[in-house]
């Protein structure tokens, strides 16, 4: 579970709203369903600096609802309880962009009212009348984006949903302030209800370094040639860059055991990022274990391992050239790929049926290992809006066979590994990702490696300013710089990726580095004026998920 900082220093304001959202719509899903199916086990991974998001939306939230401040942090949010009579043509636009940002088919014409709003939407656009759509249109569109986002499991349990969706048009003040107050008590559940799940044994809990870092490039560049040869990157290297790492790894620790009262064993690094100086400082800090994508291993061990021998990938292995108890396990591509981008486009019992024979050819190939362990792998969020109805069914459905299967155990990584022997030694390991085995997605062309010199630059600075600061500043200053150090800019920088949204993350991330330079009390580059990357490509999925493998 992860969302970047959408937060801007400066207003306090969520430049874009996709932490609550998701919160409203798929960590409660995911929650709801490991509680409610027996048998049903998983490690849900959240990102700290997630848990701080959600929690600082449901802080503000609940202030608004009890009087204690005037306004919320999320222009969406504000525009579902605004009680203006006449909007400004800006705020407008501004809906008329943002409440369609939805799956079309999955998610808004499943609704009647959604869908009429979107067809009278389309003709005011055609025929240059947008006069025609009166005030109470984007009371009702406001109204039936947040419904639209709501989870699954979430409308028939709650008295407030259930009455919204009857009503399906002419929503009153009182209906969206109903609405926005169970928002906010979803957001507020989130801790609880991992909390629980996690004392009831049906889930393990993961945290990943801080701000979602890609440690292999703070700590070394070099490391993205070690599959990408001819990789462009920022001349020297990243400064203090293991300082860096060790802080967002020591403040992920601090904030999972302030949401979830317990230190984590396992460690998800950032897109699966590793390398061998990575995997170093996971087991100097007291991780048990970390997980990435199978091209690492393929390219460790210097072979297609599907092809050469698949029991290798369903085990996990030491990978140290030293005495260590840190364990990798290594993910499924294959297996965790179809879930993320091919199953929601199927019946969700062929699905299923599909899933339970890959399974078992599987099982039949493992047979004789002593534990074998297929690790499946995904995005916890960004995948179930192309499922029909947020993939409830196919989930409960797949859960449900798998728990109830003889040769099957779900399982946890922390519990495979108290019961399981020493596993296999990896002396080392090639650099890379979940995402094709190497670190292309986020540094070797020229708009990420622009972007990675643009945080070289204020580092230094950084470096140089911070003894000169005020213990407050200091903290407000180190806060920034992590934010800038996440992997999520350097994601999205790139031509194969939507215009709209390269534009959003391309803006906010020089917006965080001029922020920085400011705490620093320095001048801001006139560079960081003009944007990095333009996009304008179609990649699959929008861009949010990639696979694992170019091959599936």
């Amino acid at each position: 579970m992860h969302q970047p900082f959408y937060k801007e220093a400066d207003s306090g304001q969520y430049h874009l709203p996709w932490v609550y959202l998701h919160a409203m719509k798929d960590y409660t899903d995911m929650a709801t369903l490991l509680s409610q199916i027996p048998g049903a086990r998983s490690v849900v991974n959240f990102v700290p600096s997630l848990m701080v998001q959600i929690d600082d939306y449901a802080t503000q939230a609940q202030r608004w609802l009890s009087g204690a401040q005037n306004s919320l942090p999320d222009p969406l949010l504000a525009a579902l309880v605004s009680t203006d009579s006449h909007l400004s043509e800006k705020d407008r636009d501004f809906l008329l962009k943002a409440c369609f940002r939805l799956n079309h088919d999955r998610n808004m014409h499943r609704y009647p009212e959604y869908s009429r709003l979107f067809a009278m939407a389309e003709y005011a656009k055609a025929q240059d009348v947008f006069e025609y759509l009166g005030d109470n249109f984007f009371t009702d569109l406001v109204t039936w984006y947040h419904l639209a986002w709501l989870g699954e499991t979430v409308r028939d349990s709650h008295f407030v949903a259930r009455r919204l969706f009857e009503k399906g048009h002419g929503f009153s003040f009182q209906d969206r302030r109903g609405l926005l107050t169970l928002i906010a008590s979803l957001l507020a559940d989130i801790p609880k209800q991992y909390r629980q799940l996690q004392a009831d044994g049906k889930v393990e809990l993961s945290t990943t370094p801080y701000a979602h870092p890609i440690i292999p490039l703070l700590l070394d560049f070099e490391t993205a040639r070690e599959t990408v040869k001819d990789a462009l990157l920022p001349d020297g290297s990243y400064p203090g860059g293991k300082k860096s790492s060790l802080a967002h790894i020591q403040k992920a620790r601090e904030v999972h055991e302030q949401y979830f009262g317990t230190q984590p064993a396992g460690c998800w690094p950032a897109e699966g990022a590793l390398s061998n100086d990575t995997i170093a400082l996971l087991d100097q800090d007291g991780f048990k274990w970390t997980a990435t994508g199978e091209s690492i291993l393929h390219h460790s061990l210097k072979e297609n391992i599907r092809e050469h021998d698949q029991r290798l990938l369903y085990q996990p292995w030491l990978v140290s050239d030293h005495a260590t108890s840190m364990v990798c396990f290594f993910r499924d591509d294959h297996l965790s790929d179809l879930i993320g981008f091919e199953y929601s486009k199927w019946d969700a019992h062929d699905a299923v049926a599909n899933f339970m024979h890959e399974l078992a050819g599987i099982r039949h190939k493992t047979q004789g290992m002593q534990n074998p362990c297929v690790s499946i792998i995904m995005d916890g969020e960004n995948a179930w809006e192309h499922y029909h109805e947020n993939g409830i069914l196919f989930l409960a459905t797949l859960l449900q066979a798998i728990a109830n299967h003889s040769d099957y155990t779900l399982t946890t990584f922390s519990d495979y590994l108290s019961k399981a022997s020493e596993p296999q030694r990896l002396p080392s390991i090639v650099s890379g990702s979940w995402v094709y085995g190497n670190l292309s997605t986020w540094i070797g062309d020229a708009a990420k490696t622009r972007a990675w010199q643009y945080l070289v630059d204020v580092k230094k600075v950084y470096d140089v300013k911070y003894s000169q600061l005020s213990d407050n500043q200091r903290d407000a200053a180190e806060l920034q710089l992590r934010i800038c150090e996440g992997s999520d800019w350097f994601w999205w920088l790139g031509d194969y990726n939507p215009g709209d949204t390269v534009r959003d993350f391309d803006q906010l991330f020089r917006h965080h580095i001029r922020k920085l330079y400011q705490l620093l009390n320095e001048p801001c580059p006139a560079q960081l004026n003009e944007p990095i990357s333009q996009g304008g490509g179609d990649a699959e999925g929008g861009g949010t998920m990639q696979r694992g493998s170019k091959d599936h």
